[in-house]
């Protein structure tokens, strides 16, 4: 098997067939196949005792053996696999302190199956994913294990190099900041660890230097050829097996944009045009000369608009004096000022524009906005316009994740994506069960007419908690809400430690602090992701941690995946969610008169006005996802097209 060949690719299921393909993945998903699991799990944990005495010598001749059945191809006999991974098991008691539970059994063995483990928040994923890790890597196969930053990267690699090193396995990983030099020994490595980013960008680079072949007799001799020279030039070592954290993140809401490796190339001409419609767009005033589409982060021209256009582009230089192009230069002008707004969707560090993820709050330094927008940003806050950038190779993270011969995964919010995994990944959600029962209490959402009425309840209910000596951790949506509520805290007396964006480097720090006495702890909704909030002797007795949530997300999963930064593993909590009818969510995709008449009727105190409220929310969310579906679907066609044009072509 050559794994230097990505996996061809197969179309994914349309019409009836789509349907059939959904009743199969419905069937993977039974409730039996988890008690099956369950049972098998129960068994391995059995054998624990017997294993607890063994001499370590013994142990590690038993894990050479193991190791050379898996080789061989047995991992598939239910005994072998049962044998294997109670060994695992016995040997991460021994080198990292920690015994797996029964259920992060389960979760390894839906990991080795090829599925998608759903393990609630603080369940323990990071060992799951290494006793998972050492099975695949006994294989001989490269193993991937993919998490959503560099910072998870580095302290898992590092957490679990212990267990792999006693399996005899090599544990390697690979960060933004990784030299291009070290990469190929990184990825020499049995089992590597390193962000999806990483992993897609090192892919395309490869592909870059071997090509791609489509016709299967010039592919044979490239094949030959390529076995001698794979030591000196190429990176990774294929494609084989992916374990992905986090797979909702990484799979659906990380979708939408596809990886793009791209060099700068100068145009001074579209600089010089970028930042004189930047100029111009001042002159242009909403619902006069333009209509504002708040979904779609885009604006309609009025006629008025239209005839401003044809007057303002005789400034314009050059080729983009002509109508059609006067009229994209100024609607990313009007755009950039509308939509893009300096502590939500970018901040300004060093005189550069630093794109924010809006799942999880953190810059994202190496990338830019399509042509002409990233540099609109830049004119508008008066930096220096950079070069735009011209696409050498690209590949959406579907296709990417799709080319692995194996994948599987965990998150602790998989449930209401099952659909989609399931059909773009083969990915079929079994849930794990808590280890202890869950203790978090959720009392009922809390909204008000204005954003001013809700900062200010906000604000006076975390005075409560922390007078009454309880840590808090308040999970907003964007840079600036946070430093918002911060400075209203701050005014109050109270010290509250910002996570955000502007405070990467603090963030795991930050959060593994959240669970101290009367700790105010305000945070993006995604920041810390992955990194265990414990409490501190006696806080669990006045409650344990509290969570709120300022600002509903647009995906209801993000939202779970805040409240359960509380009350993990049978620890007690408080999940408690505020909203307002002018938070982001709703002026977005909800209509003006439902948000006059849901608003008028809270100011009255209506009976019937919360729930109205939370219907708007919810319905909101409902477009938004759909959007976002919509929008994964669009990439997933363009794949589609890509694909045939090259075949049309005949390849590289």
């Amino acid at each position: 098997m050559n794994l230097l060949t990505p996996r061809p690719l197969e179309p994914l299921h349309k019409g009836a067939d789509a349907f059939v393909y959904s009743l199969m993945g419905r069937w993977q998903r039974r409730q039996s196949l988890m008690r099956e699991l369950e049972e098998e799990a129960g068994r391995t944990d059995k054998l624990a005792p017997r294993l607890r005495d063994m001499p370590t010598h013994q142990l590690q001749a038993k894990l050479q053996d193991a190791r050379e059945q898996v080789r061989r191809g047995k991992l598939k006999i239910p005994e072998v696999a049962r044998e294997a991974l109670a060994m695992v098991r016995e040997t991460a008691r021994r080198t990292l302190g920690q015994e797996a539970f029964p259920v992060q059994l389960s979760g390894a063995l839906v990991l080795q199956r090829g599925l998608l483990a759903e393990m609630a928040t603080g369940e323990g994923k990071t060992l799951t994913a290494g006793l998972a890790a050492v099975l695949f890597g006994w294989t001989g196969q490269p193993c991937h294990v993919v998490t959503v930053n560099d910072y998870l990267v580095e302290r898992d690699a590092l957490f679990l190099r212990p267990l792999l090193e006693a399996c005899g396995l090599r544990a390697g990983w690979v960060t933004g900041s990784t030299d291009s030099k070290e990469r190929a020994g990184q990825y020499a490595a049995d089992v590597v660890w390193g962000t999806s980013k990483e992993f897609a960008a090192d892919f395309l680079r490869d592909q870059m230097k071997t090509g791609s072949v489509r016709d299967e007799g010039r592919k044979l001799v490239r094949d030959v050829l390529r076995r001698r020279r794979t030591a000196a030039g190429l990176l990774q070592r294929g494609l084989h097996t992916a374990i992905v954290d986090e797979v909702d993140s990484l799979l659906i809401d990380e979708a939408v944009t596809p990886l793009i490796i791209s060099m700068k190339v100068e145009n001074v001409p579209l600089s010089e045009a970028v930042v004189c419609a930047g100029e111009l767009a001042g002159q242009f005033k909403a619902g006069e000369h333009y209509q504002v589409r708040a979904r779609h982060k885009d604006v309609d021209f009025t006629s008025a608009g239209e005839r401003l256009i044809l007057e303002c582009g005789t400034q314009l230089n050059g080729l983009w004096k002509a109508p059609a192009r006067s009229q994209e230069l100024l609607r990313m002008a009007l755009s950039a000022r509308e939509f893009y707004i300096r502590g939500q969707q970018y901040l300004v560090d060093a005189e550069k524009v630093v794109i924010v993820d809006e799942f999880t709050g953190r810059p994202m330094a190496d990338r830019s906005w399509r042509q002409g927008l990233h540099q609109a940003v830049e004119a508008k806050e008066g930096l220096p316009v950079t070069a735009p950038s011209d696409t050498m190779a690209r590949i959406s993270f579907q296709k990417f994740f799709r080319l692995y011969r194996r994948i599987c995964g965990m998150t602790g919010t998989a449930r209401e994506a099952a659909s989609e995994l399931w059909h773009v990944y083969g990915l079929a959600t079994l849930p794990i069960p808590t280890n202890r029962p869950c203790l978090r209490k959720v009392p009922p959402p809390r909204f008000f007419a204005t954003r001013e009425e809700k900062l200010n309840a906000i604000a006076l209910r975390v005075q409560e908690i922390h007078a009454a000596g309880a840590p808090v951790l308040v999970g907003t949506r964007s840079v600036r809400s946070s430093e918002e509520l911060a400075e209203r805290l701050t005014a109050s007396g109270l010290m509250p430690h910002v996570l955000n964006a502007t405070r990467l480097r603090e963030e795991a720090m930050i959060v593994a602090a959240a669970g101290e006495p009367r700790r105010i702890t305000i945070a993006t909704n995604m920041a810390g992701r992955g990194t265990d909030i414990r409490l501190c002797p006696g806080t669990a007795g006045i409650g344990g941690l509290h969570v709120i949530s300022a600002e509903r997300s647009e995906s209801g999963r993000v939202d779970r995946q805040l409240f359960g930064r509380c009350a993990r593993q049978g620890d007690p909590g408080m999940a408690e969610s505020f909203a307002s009818l002018e938070d982001e969510l709703i002026t977005r995709y909800t209509p003006a008169v439902a948000r006059k008449t849901a608003s008028a009727a809270l100011r009255s105190g209506l009976p019937g006005a919360q729930a109205m409220a939370e219907q708007l929310i919810r319905g909101a969310q409902r477009t938004a996802q759909r959007e976002a579906a919509r929008a994964r679907r669009r990439v997933l066609e363009s794949d589609d097209w890509l694909e045939s044009a090259l075949s049309f072509a005949g390849g590289q």
